[in-house]
């Protein structure tokens, strides 16, 4: 499983005007190439009367899906540069569509590729980049004398509480990144005296925004 990755947090579009032409770019989550196909179908129904709707997405921990579609403009100047916005991001499980309104004036080759670039890039700052990082959910287990001191420590640490549960004594569940799973452990050992019982729990994903 992999531990670390940026991708886009939530689904999100904007709109630009270039030359009479409008283009509406759309961005979304999809850890799966079906979650991709629906998006970019979603966003055609919706824009059915478009003069083109054109989409790319990369999914897996190594880019294994790749996809590119100039939805009928000029070969290499839609999907292909969307595409390009994605890896130089360097995104992961995301999917993108610019669809466009034509205004009459032709914008070259060049222009295209400009325009759909800008385009993703600005659904992009409208979904928002997170950091996704892989942490391990650790139950601290403790003696009532000891809650105090411990959990204003870790409050004041860039480990975060989830949650406190009381039973003959306390259970702590704080969140720790995978690589600090040591650390952490000799962090609360010295705290109390290596009097805590310290167990993994579960792992999961944090979301830290980016852009």
């Amino acid at each position: 499983m992999r531990e670390n990755y940026t991708t886009v947090g939530d689904s999100g579009s904007a709109e630009i005007l270039i030359q009479k032409s409008r283009f509406i770019g759309h961005a979304a989550r999809a850890e799966t190439e079906q979650q991709a196909i629906e998006f970019i179908n979603s966003i055609k129904l919706l824009h059915k009367t478009a003069t083109h709707n054109c989409s790319a997405y990369l999914i897996g921990e190594h880019d294994s899906i790749q996809k590119a579609n100039d939805d009928g403009e000029p070969s290499g100047t839609a999907g292909f540069p969307m595409l390009e916005v994605l890896k130089k991001q360097g995104l992961k499980d995301t999917v993108v569509v610019v669809t466009r309104y034509y205004g009459g004036i032709k914008l070259g080759s060049g222009g295209l590729i400009r325009a759909y670039g800008k385009a993703v890039s600005a659904a992009l700052t409208a979904a928002g980049v997170v950091d996704r990082r892989l942490h391990f959910l650790m139950k601290t287990s403790i003696d009532y004398t000891w809650l105090g001191k411990l959990e204003n420590e870790i409050r004041q640490s860039p480990f975060p509480l989830d949650h406190l549960e009381y039973t003959e004594g306390v259970d702590l569940y704080i969140y720790v990144p995978i690589e600090k799973k040591m650390e952490f452990i000799d962090w609360i050992n010295g705290l109390t005296n290596g009097q805590a019982h310290i167990s993994t729990v579960d792992s999961q994903f944090l979301e830290f925004d980016l852009l």
